[in-house]
């Protein structure tokens, strides 16, 4: 057999499988999947099902083509299809399967061969090192980068390596090859093309992760996370609550001085700051802490959105720089914010000082005339009574 020699393949792989942390079946696979492709290439056509079995024992293979049994008299493709006639006695929709034993290969398809066994093990020992991190997903490794291209960095961790997108990057972060670290594994993400590794910084999670680390009371219960929103880079809100009366959560997870918070900014950079606010039950309380540290004067709630109420100076506060405060407040929440000025209160007009001086005379002038006819009056009467007697 020119250039490929199946007996000693099959006696290989135990020690192909030893050698690359597999098993033996996996390395089994791999060795019929390349004798199949060699077949195919010396005899066959490009379409064609192939597969191949490989006996260990013997070094012997077997070659297996399938096609689907069609209809007499339709036009069909001889290398995937067969009519109903010649399927010796199989039905429309079921598959001829016919039987091939290997006994040599050309140069290039021995070539093919082994190309295809060096390229599929070493997907198969990707995806046994990558399955290795099933358990390590939503957790924080330190890796090294290893490339930087426009839209994802490579970062090598351990025996694997992952990618870092743009989507889940710091903004404004700089990335130099051969630096270390901090990344959160976010997923193992399968394709066509295998498995791959995907790598995050910019998470809402990485954020929480970091505080978990930083905040012992996490841990024992005594402080929880119960929600948090971010922006990469720019903004990060995170919403916290207490489960043992008399414990300041914000308090709790700012630190003393504030050096927890610190601790987290560090690790990501100070130009992205962090809001932890109270989480409370009452949606318009929540909403309130949500959007601080604006001043809010009233929330009006209707199902899942809430009108927000602020006085002028507070209006771009509560939006913040291009929307981020609300936006972010928004989902942290879980409402859609309008915010809304709140109606001015009505001053007092106040009177015109000479009106008020006029009004004040005319008073007086009022009640002195008044004063006059009275007077006049009872001295009318008094005379009177004087004629009288």
């Amino acid at each position: 057999m020119e250039g490929l020699d199946l007996k000693q393949m099959a006696t290989m792989v135990k020690v192909i499988a030893e050698e690359k942390d597999l098993p033996e079946e996996t390395v089994l696979d791999v060795i019929e999947t390349a004798i199949a492709a060699a077949w195919r290439r010396d005899n066959g056509d490009r379409d064609m099902n192939v597969r191949a079995e490989l006996n260990t024992k013997t070094g012997e293979a077997t070659v297996y083509v399938s096609r689907e049994v069609i209809e007499d008299g339709l036009a069909y493709n001889p290398a995937t299809e067969i009519p109903e006639g010649e399927a010796g006695g199989k039905k429309v929709g079921e598959t001829v399967e016919e039987a091939f034993k290997v006994t040599s290969f050309g140069r290039v398809a021995s070539m093919t061969a082994k190309q295809v066994v060096v390229q599929r093990l070493r997907e198969a020992e990707r995806d046994a090192v990558l399955a290795a991190f099933e358990d390590k997903v939503g957790t924080v490794v330190t890796g090294m980068i290893a490339r930087v291209e426009p839209k994802l960095v490579r970062i090598d961790i351990g025996k694997a390596s992952g990618i870092m997108p743009k989507s889940e990057q710091i903004e404004g972060e700089y990335y130099s090859v051969g630096s270390r670290i901090k990344v959160m594994i976010k997923e193992i993400e399968r394709n066509d093309r295998g498995a791959q590794l995907i790598l995050t910084r910019g998470s809402a999670e990485f954020v929480e992760y970091l505080f978990r680390q930083e905040v012992p009371e996490v841990e024992n219960g005594t402080v929880e996370i119960r929600a948090i929103a971010r922006e990469a880079g720019k903004r990060t809100k995170i919403a916290v609550m207490s489960t043992v009366p008399g414990v300041d959560p914000v308090g709790t997870f700012v630190g003393g001085r504030g050096v927890r918070v610190q601790a987290v900014m560090n690790e990501i950079g100070d130009r992205e700051k962090i809001d932890v606010i109270n989480w409370s039950d009452n949606a318009s309380e929540y909403i309130r802490e949500a959007l601080s540290p604006a001043e809010i004067s009233k929330v009006e709630i209707d199902g899942k959105k809430a009108k927000v109420y602020v006085n002028e100076d507070q209006q771009s506060i509560a939006i913040g720089r291009q929307g981020q405060n609300v936006r972010l407040a928004s989902k942290l929440t879980g409402y859609d914010l309008d915010i809304e000025l709140a109606e001015a209160p009505k001053k007092k007009k106040r009177a015109n000082v000479e009106d008020s001086l006029l009004s004040a005379l005319e008073d007086a002038e009022g009640e002195n005339e008044v004063s006059a006819d009275k007077a006049e009056a009872e001295a009318e009467a008094a005379e009177t009574s004087e004629e009288t007697k």
